[in-house]
C-alpha cells in the first residue's frame, strides 16, 4: 500500500484517495471551435508513460481537496506532493523529498 502525503492533511494510506489522471493538462481555449478529432485527443489521448508523472489525486476520506503528486510509475515511488495551484520543478520536489519534508 502506498503512503500518500496530502499537502493539507499529511501522510495517509492510499485507500483514502482517488486517482484523477494526469495533472497540468491544458484545456483548449475555445472548445466549440476545436475539431472532433482534436477534442477526442484532449479528452482521451494520454501518453501513459513509464517513469515520472505528475498526477492529480482527490482526498476522498479526508480534506476532500484535489492536489498533485510527482510519482515514478515504474516503481510507484512518490517524489512529492503539492497543491493544485502550484507547479514546482521536479528538482524542487526531489530536494524536498531528500530532506524528508516532501509537501
Amino acid at each position: 500500500m502506498l503512503k500518500i502525503k496530502c499537502p493539507y492533511c499529511g501522510d495517509r494510506d492510499e485507500t483514502e484517495f482517488s486517482y484523477g489522471g494526469e495533472a497540468h493538462i491544458e484545456r483548449p481555449d475555445s472548445p466549440s471551435e476545436v475539431s472532433d478529432e482534436a477534442w477526442g485527443a484532449y479528452l482521451f489521448g494520454r501518453p501513459n508513460k513509464k517513469g515520472l508523472m505528475r498526477e492529480r489525486w482527490f482526498h476522498v476520506h479526508g480534506c476532500r481537496r484535489w492536489f498533485n503528486l510527482l510519482r515514478d510509475t515504474s516503481n510507484h515511488t512518490i517524489i512529492g506532493s503539492y497543491t493544485a495551484l502550484e507547479k514546482p520543478s521536479i528538482a524542487e520536489l526531489k530536494k524536498e523529498s531528500r530532506k524528508g519534508g516532501a509537501k
